[in-house]
């Protein structure tokens, strides 16, 4: 939401919230079965939510994934309830073990 500061200078604020999730796959034999697994996590997740959402590494790993996920909002409350719920969300998933997650916020400097 716009604000005025003293110089009468409208601002903008955004805050953004990405977060790493570190996801094991122990019933996945293969590439194929891994994905099958993942697409539904990922497709999903960008459906419900409407953010941002990427496989970020061991994408040739048939046990392994790292999916990265990003919310932009004018608000940090709202962002930060936003991700909560993507957090619960992947951790519905029965065939996917999460083993780990790490929040990073970006700061916006002026």
């Amino acid at each position: 939401m716009p604000t005025k500061n003293a110089t009468r200078e409208v601002t903008f604020t955004m805050h953004v919230v990405a977060c790493r999730f570190e996801l094991r796959f122990p019933q996945c034999q293969s590439l194929k079965a891994k994905r099958s697994v993942l697409r539904p996590l990922i497709e999903g997740g960008r459906h419900r939510f409407g953010v941002s959402w990427a496989e970020v590494d061991h994408q040739n790993t048939w046990q392994r994934s790292d999916i990265g996920v990003a919310v932009v909002s004018d608000s940090a409350t709202k962002a930060a309830e936003v991700m909560d719920d993507i957090e619960r969300f992947v951790w519905s998933f029965p065939d996917i073990e999460v083993l780990g997650s790490v929040r990073s916020w970006l700061e916006e400097l002026d």
